[in-house]
């Protein structure tokens, strides 16, 4: 728990493995048994037919709420299958309280297909700031963190990002269509253009792991929500990349963000793809 005078950056350093070891757990126990052995009543649909829901996402994250709430009394927890029950839950990212930002399974797609492309990602965030954040691709048993101010790090070992090869077109991962509006996709349509080589995206997560490792050039994402982007956004900067919006303001986790925005593996390339962006909008 955090001590009554204990900031949150003492309590990262005492408990930051805490949280680790409750991730891994709450894997290990909800979602990794049901990984290639779901059965049908364990699937649901929420907003529409792309829009899948497991008995792990939702058990997994009733247990990470549990556990973490435990691990810092008086936080709280902001999950994508909370905030899908109850939507006011998501105003608690704009108050003065820690929260924990939540995705249990983040490619629950990919989950539901037996595809390893998932992961879970947790961040806590203090008035606005997301101050840590973890990242764990349990089928394939990696497990990325970072601390603001302190670098990214996968399996013990630091990442760079570092700038792309000159000379090469630059791969974005971009919303998949099955997750785009029509109007998404023609904001996102200007990445068709010379010198870059947009592709449908995976599980958020993994896509922004793969820019901290220098792995991927970009994202371009149309959606806010927190869960999927305040672990890995985190990851990127923390590896040496960086954020913006069509504003030229980097992504807020409270919302209200001008959209399409990208992550990348650097400045130049960040500022390379939001002036694209900016074309269609």
């Amino acid at each position: 728990m955090i001590e009554e005078t204990e900031t949150i950056e003492e309590f990262l350093a005492r408990r930051s493995a805490d949280v680790e070891e409750a991730v891994r757990k709450a894997a290990a126990a909800e979602i990794l048994p049901r990984f290639r052995r779901l059965a049908a009543h364990e699937v649901d649909r929420k907003s529409g037919p792309h829009d899948l829901v497991t008995d792990a996402d939702r058990l997994a994250e009733l247990r990470l709420t549990e556990d973490l709430g435990a691990l810092l009394p008086g936080s709280v927890v902001v999950g994508e299958e909370a905030v899908h029950a109850d939507p006011a839950v998501y105003e608690a990212l704009r108050g003065d309280t820690p929260v924990w930002i939540v995705d249990p399974v983040d490619g629950t797609r990919q989950f539901v297909h037996g595809d390893d492309g998932f992961c879970t990602l947790v961040a806590l965030a203090h008035r606005g700031t997301v101050v840590a954040s973890w990242t764990y691709a349990a089928a394939r048993d990696e497990f990325a963190t970072a601390v603001r101010g302190q670098g990214a790090f996968l399996d013990g070992e630091r990442l760079f990002a570092g700038p792309p090869e000159p000379g090469r077109d630059l791969v974005v991962a971009t919303s998949h269509p099955d997750y785009t509006t029509d109007e998404q996709k023609r904001a996102l349509r200007a990445l068709w253009t010379d010198g870059l080589a947009p592709r449908a995206c995976g599980s958020a997560g993994l896509e922004y792991l793969a820019i901290a490792r220098g792995e991927l050039d970009a994202v371009a994402f149309s959606w806010e929500a927190a869960w999927d982007h305040a672990a890995g956004l985190l990851l990127v900067e923390e590896a040496g990349g960086t954020h913006l919006t069509l504003t030229g303001e980097p992504f807020r986790v409270t919302g209200g963000n001008a959209l399409p925005f990208t992550a990348a593996r650097d400045a130049a390339t960040a500022r390379r793809v939001a002036a694209v962006l900016r074309t269609a909008s």
